[in-house]
């Protein structure tokens, strides 16, 4: 659970904006081009959705760990799939696999998309919950549940982005990806990149990208 700021890590916070504006050059510089992307990354305090001891951490390239044995992606790699999911078209209606402390979801809400996200881990999920709120950020909807299974009563969705490493493609997901729609996730185990799918009219594209590292998707809820 991420401790309250200390009056420290609030001065911090207040004075991150030369800091924000680093970390957006950075990924100018790594080949992020998308405006809507690098705006929202710059405006989402990411120094909320961290542990206070890790406040002073929050806009390095690292992940970071949030608890329960997960973790907050670096910044490159939530704007790498931010960027992938919405390139080039309207964000639309976005499901979020693997809520988090809630950091990509903000990033998503930031871009002007419609977010549904899920969790497995309910103690993880109220954290993102007091996270967004705390970056007055609150009209994701956030779902307790098996990721794994999706959203299908919320479904068809325009995008899908799962923020955990799945063994195989997840085939509620797919079917659950709107005609047109991209699904940017993590594939493999010891050995993991992200992939990029996209449902066309001749069928599922994908395209395999950069080697990552997430924590692996897990089955059920807890």
């Amino acid at each position: 659970m991420a401790a309250p700021l200390t009056p420290n890590a609030q001065a911090y916070g207040m004075l991150s904006e030369r800091t924000r504006r680093r970390m957006s050059d950075r990924l100018r510089q790594h080949g992020i081009n998308d405006e809507r992307v690098l705006s929202a990354m710059h405006e989402v305090p990411r120094h909320l959705f961290v542990d206070q001891a890790l406040a002073t951490r929050a806009y390095d390239d690292v992940s970071l760990p949030i608890g329960h044995g997960q973790t907050i992606s670096q910044p490159l790699t939530v704007a790498r799939m931010t960027e992938l999911l919405i390139q080039g078209r309207q964000p639309g209606k976005i499901l979020e696999v693997g809520t988090g402390c809630g950091y990509q979801t903000a990033v998503l809400l930031k871009t002007g998309a419609e977010v549904y996200s899920i969790e497995r881990l309910g103690a993880i999920l109220d954290q993102a919950r007091r996270n967004l709120r705390a970056a007055k950020l609150v009209h994701a909807r956030l779902v307790h549940g098996d990721g794994n299974a999706g959203l299908p009563e919320a479904a068809p969705f325009d995008g899908i982005i799962i923020t955990a490493a799945a063994r195989a493609l997840p085939a509620p997901l797919v079917d659950q990806l709107a005609d047109g729609g991209r699904m940017v996730l993590p594939l493999g185990e010891a050995e993991q990149h992200l992939w990029l799918l996209e449902k066309t009219a001749q069928g599922l594209q994908k395209t395999r990208l950069d080697p990552v590292k997430f924590v692996p998707l897990l089955n059920g809820r807890s």
